[in-house]
């Protein structure tokens, strides 16, 4: 009963966010939060530290931005096409990059987002380069009017909902046990006769593609896509919001989403060094909360628990579901 009215407070802290917060920097946090969560499934359950996940991100706006622009192709189809997009495009980069373990595999995957960096500056005539892709429409399917920022954050919402639930599901489910095996002793979970490479792979092409599809959100909103989202600083930024939050959580990734752009939308209203003051509080925050926001939370509240006999260990977990 608890978690349903936890989840039903959620569902209408979402709806009525554009109330509190003007719809662009709304729909930007449903954008973020889906992306953030998505990028979990790699960080928080499988153990996988990406740092290019822009690529995705930035290639689903690019894909729905050129898609609306040039094909006249509205939303939600649109966005769906950049996750498509988004998932192709990891497919052959993270089949290659979830051979390496550790600092190896960040670097790898650093060095694709680089390059698909590379691509998009210097493929002008189909990216713009420097200038990126602008006038994007806001052309919803149906002939819905989705021109106001309101409309279109309502329009978003179902999309980026269906996501975030999606995600949910993922590391709920025993496929999702598997992960926190992998993530735990991927030579064990080996032993116990899983295919852990494949699992890996699945879960990098599942949180890729769904970042993609939070970047096809993102670039409607804002009706332009420039180099910066393809950037590795955007890599770096939600692997922030995640550890902010707390990676491994439901709601931490969502949480460390809207602190950061809210602490970002407020400090540059009276300074441009946002940054510093936002780095400053993240070094602060991950100090005094080790498993980050929501993490620490939800340990305090476990601790407080009566004990209810030993707890089992995710391989374990894993090996029950076979």
């Amino acid at each position: 009963m608890i978690y349903k009215i936890g989840w039903a407070v959620l569902v209408a802290a979402g709806l009525l966010l554009p109330m509190p917060v003007y719809p662009v920097l709304a729909v930007d946090i449903l954008a973020w939060a889906l992306f953030a969560t998505a990028f979990d499934i790699m960080l928080g359950y499988t153990g996988l530290l990406s740092f290019g996940q822009a690529a995705f991100f930035g290639g689903g706006a690019y894909t729905a931005g050129l898609l609306a622009q040039r094909l006249g192709v509205p939303y939600p189809l649109n966005a769906l096409a950049a996750a498509l997009a988004a998932g192709l495009i990891a497919l052959p980069l993270m089949g290659l990059a979830i051979r390496r373990r550790g600092i190896y595999f960040a670097m790898i995957t650093l060095a694709f987002g680089q390059m698909v960096f590379y691509v998009v500056n210097e493929w002008r005539s189909l990216t713009g380069g420097e200038n990126g892709v602008q006038g994007i429409p806001r052309v919803a399917l149906g002939g819905l009017d989705i021109s106001s920022s309101t409309a279109y954050y309502y329009a978003a919402f179902p999309l980026a909902a269906l996501g975030l639930l999606l995600c949910w599901r993922i590391v709920r489910s025993p496929f999702g046990r598997v992960l926190l095996a992998v993530r735990e002793n991927d030579v064990r979970t080996q032993t116990l006769g899983y295919a852990v490479t494949r699992y890996k792979l699945l879960a990098a092409v599942l949180s890729c593609t769904l970042s993609g599809l939070a970047g096809g959100i993102w670039v409607i909103n804002h009706g332009f896509v420039a180099l910066d989202a393809v950037h590795w600083t955007t890599s770096g930024l939600v692997v922030i919001m995640v550890l902010l939050g707390g990676m491994g959580t439901r709601l931490g990734p969502l949480v460390g989403a809207a602190l950061v752009l809210l602490l970002r939308d407020f400090i540059s209203t009276w300074t441009d060094a946002w940054g510093v003051v936002t780095g400053t509080i993240f070094i602060v925050v991950i100090l005094v909360f080790r498993q980050g926001i929501v993490g620490t939370i939800e340990h305090v509240m476990q601790s407080k628990r009566p004990p209810s006999g030993a707890p089992t260990p995710a391989v374990e977990e894993a090996a029950s579901t076979r």
